[in-house]
């Protein structure tokens, strides 16, 4: 696990740095499972600076002696996972398991009892990292957005243990 790691909310000035990690991340491990484009590296540079820009309230952000390490996202309105990127100089040392560990807290506060991810079928090594986080599988299904190649996607699930209680004061 790392040490002097800080999770906390991402300000407006990092929206362009957490693309960034969510793109090199993306390039590092779902890249090689798709049919490599330079329009398919374009659509998913813009994907991100739209979404980081956009859903910068819902995202909290690892920090590591002042650098951005990786961030998680959480869906408006539901328990939903839609982004955990971790940059890959950092990956396998507890940052990923530590972002998700403080979305989960995140979603029990708003009283969900369970959350749901996706992640692409042939990325072996980040189903299993949600498996030892206590997610199972839901379902595979194909994914994709029409306009490149689609992957399976693997749907997972984790039970939470939701917050009943009213929050004071603090």
């Amino acid at each position: 696990m790392v040490g002097d790691l800080n999770i906390r909310h991402a300000r407006p000035d990092e929206a362009p740095e957490l693309a960034a990690i969510g793109y090199v991340a993306w390039e590092h491990a779902i890249l090689p499972l798709q049919r490599e484009s330079r329009a398919l590296r374009q659509h998913e540079q813009r994907r991100l600076a739209h979404y980081t820009a956009e859903c910068l309230g819902r995202i909290i952000v690892a920090e590591h002696r002042g650098d951005l390490a990786g961030w998680c996202s959480r869906a408006r309105g539901r328990p939903y996972i839609p982004y955990l990127f971790v940059a890959p100089y950092m990956q396998g040392q507890g940052v990923g398991s530590a972002l998700l560990q403080r979305m989960e807290s995140i979603l029990e506060l708003y009283s969900y009892d369970r959350v749901h991810l996706e992640t692409p079928a042939d990325h072996v090594l980040a189903v299993r990292f949600y498996e030892r986080q206590g997610y199972r599988i839901l379902a595979i299904k194909p994914s994709g957005d029409g306009q490149h190649e689609p992957l399976n996607s693997v749907r997972l699930e984790k039970r939470l243990t939701p917050y009943r209680g009213e929050i004071g004061d603090v």
